[in-house]
């Protein structure tokens, strides 16, 4: 079972348009242990609606390091049939720099690795779970 805990949102204006983006940390849980982290980003204002999201999965545990752990670039819309959600590679991500979180793979050795199921299902629980990203697709 996964359980995300919701920290607080930060937010700032956005440079280019003046609107507020927010910014979202995640510390999700599967079956009471450390699973993954998700950053969220989204800015009300923009002409498209999405949100960026780096997911990192890996060990979590005392002793652990950025090394031990992956993480994936991804973006999230809703379309016709529902939301839509694609990785997207390392360049594309606002944390393009970010190491916490683990290697952020660019999008084609994304697809291919093992962990490529578990971001699906968190996407699938963040735009169900996550207040502030199910209120700014409103």
């Amino acid at each position: 079972m996964i359980e995300i805990e919701f920290e607080p949102p930060g937010q700032s204006t956005c440079d280019c348009c003046g609107g507020t983006t927010t910014r979202l940390t995640r510390f999700v849980y599967r079956d009471g242990n450390a699973f993954a982290v998700y950053y969220a980003l989204f800015t009300d204002g923009h002409e498209r609606k999405v949100a960026y999201a780096l997911i990192g999965l890996g060990e979590w545990g005392v002793g652990s390091s950025p090394e031990k752990r992956t993480a994936f670039s991804v973006k999230i819309w809703q379309n016709d049939a529902g939301w839509a959600v694609t990785v997207t590679d390392r360049s594309e991500s606002p944390w393009k720099n970010e190491t916490f979180l683990g290697t952020i793979l660019d999008r084609e050795p994304a697809l291919q690795h093992p962990f490529i199921k578990d971001v699906y299902h968190l996407t699938d629980h963040m735009v169900v779970e996550d207040q502030p990203l199910i209120e700014f697709f409103k």
